[in-house]
């Protein structure tokens, strides 16, 4: 009986490679990201670049019925800079923002804090509180309408039982309680954010720096501004970051309660560019608005990356 020996080719093992291998050089790994990268320059990319565009073009009913959009430069964002509308939205989307992201900050530090202790039913408190991050800003907008409702909203419902008010307030129809109305729901709409960010911040922390101050007879006041809080900066930091760039360009929530009044009273920079494009339908204006919100958050996206490396340096 022949026995027959295969031998393979050196020449043809050369050539032949198994999918495996063909994969494994070190540019091999960035054929898994292509997907993702063409997928977010078709999604976000060209929008980003269109809108940019369009706030130096002079795009409206008339200009898009001819077919043109005559490129005009800066005259948009003077046309929208200097007008009253737009200092008030400004200013609204100023204290707004940064009156939602510190009671936020504070209340989410305030319940990280407590979940992080030892308590009968801490997970269950902790999954309530979370869930708040699943509902929809659409939906939680439409709750809280409800609850600042003037005829059946519960707010006025409690505040008449309990003998806080003596008659139900209009708190979404009166433009001194407008904003404060919408804050109140962003702010709930944002504590469960802070809650998980800063949660695993103190989470990663060191066990046997607080024993140390423990023996050292620190109280929790001082392990608070003297460990935790330094310990934490760089959470804390990304923390309030991310809720400013989050709340600025918040518009669902507003739009829904109060469509940005009574008389402009919760107008903010999101509702006014909503207002130009689709009601005023001056297209080019209202990317103006966007473009000066985007600007704002790459400014402050770049304070943090430069605030981040310099720590790491």
């Amino acid at each position: 009986m022949k026995v027959i020996e295969w031998r393979a080719n050196p020449k043809l093992s050369k050539v032949i490679r198994f999918p495996g291998e063909a994969l494994s050089g070190g540019r091999s790994g960035y054929l898994f990201l292509l997907p993702t990268a063409v997928f977010l320059v078709v999604i976000i990319g060209y929008p980003l670049f269109d809108t940019i565009r369009l706030a130096f073009q002079e795009v409206t009913l008339r200009t898009l019925a001819s077919g043109e959009r005559p490129y005009i430069g800066l005259d948009n964002f003077r046309n929208v800079i200097n007008t009253s509308e737009f200092k008030l939205a400004f200013r609204h989307s100023m204290v707004f923002t940064i009156t939602s992201i510190t009671f936020q900050f504070t209340i989410g530090l305030g319940l990280a804090l407590l979940y992080n202790k030892a308590f009968p039913l801490r997970h269950l408190f902790r999954g309530l509180t979370l869930s708040g991050w699943r509902i929809p800003p659409i939906v939680c907008g439409t709750i809280f309408l409800w609850l600042f409702n003037f005829d059946y909203g519960f707010i006025n419902f409690f505040l008449l039982k309990t003998g806080i008010i003596q008659e139900p307030v209009r708190w979404l129809l009166k433009p001194n309680l407008a904003l404060a109305s919408v804050i109140i729901t962003n702010i709930w709409l944002g504590i469960p954010f802070n809650v998980i960010l800063l949660a695993s911040g103190l989470a990663s922390l060191p066990e046997d720096v607080y024993e140390a101050a423990t023996v050292d007879g620190a109280t929790p006041t001082q392990k608070l501004a003297h460990l935790t809080i330094p310990m934490m900066k760089p959470t804390i930091l990304a923390t309030l970051i991310l809720g400013f760039i989050y709340t600025l360009r918040v518009f669902d929530v507003i739009w829904v309660m109060t469509g940005g009044g009574p008389v402009n009273a919760t107008e903010v920079l999101p509702t006014l560019a909503y207002r130009e494009t689709f009601e005023h339908f001056n297209f080019g204006e209202g990317a103006a608005v966007s473009v000066v919100i985007l600007g704002i958050l790459l400014v402050v996206s770049l304070l943090y990356v430069r605030t981040t490396h310099e720590e790491v340096m």
